[in-house]
């Protein structure tokens, strides 16, 4: 749990191992391995350097494969939530919500869940208009 309440304003997060350390680490080993092969051209060089261009890639794939997994999640967490909350006229319309809207509604209350989807629909709010739009922010510290 953090020490200070989540809101829009402070709820993004990063992962120090990540983005302060492996991707510096292999942007920097990138253009390290440019400058070798530009000092000292060769096939090996050159190989090294396309090396150098997968790790990034691949570390930043990985990340958003698990991004993409967490947003199936919170989808289905969110439907089940909408289905419970919601009144039936709304209910039978949580299917026209985008992935992204549900993304964004996670944030709302349950009081003020309705008229959020409400307007999201109607509206078709984006993922940052409607995470402006919640006044009784439900934190998501489980993010990654």
């Amino acid at each position: 749990m953090a020490d200070t309440a989540q809101n829009f304003a402070n709820h993004t997060k990063y992962d120090p191992p990540f983005h302060f350390f492996l991707l510096p680490l292999l942007v920097a080993n990138l253009i390290s391995v440019g400058v070798h092969l530009f000092r000292h051209p060769s096939v090996g060089s050159l190989w090294l350097l396309v090396l150098s261009l997968a790790a990034p890639m691949a570390a930043i794939r990985f990340r958003s494969y698990a991004l993409r997994v967490q947003d199936r999640v919170i989808r289905l967490e969110e439907r089940l939530r909408l289905i419970s909350v919601l009144p039936e006229p709304l209910r039978a319309r949580v299917g026209e919500l985008t992935d992204r809207q549900f993304i964004g509604l996670r944030f709302a209350s349950d009081q003020e869940l309705p008229g959020l989807v409400q307007r999201a629909l109607d509206e078709n709010l984006k993922l940052g208009d409607i995470k402006k739009a919640v006044t009784n922010w439900r934190p998501d510290y489980s993010r990654i």
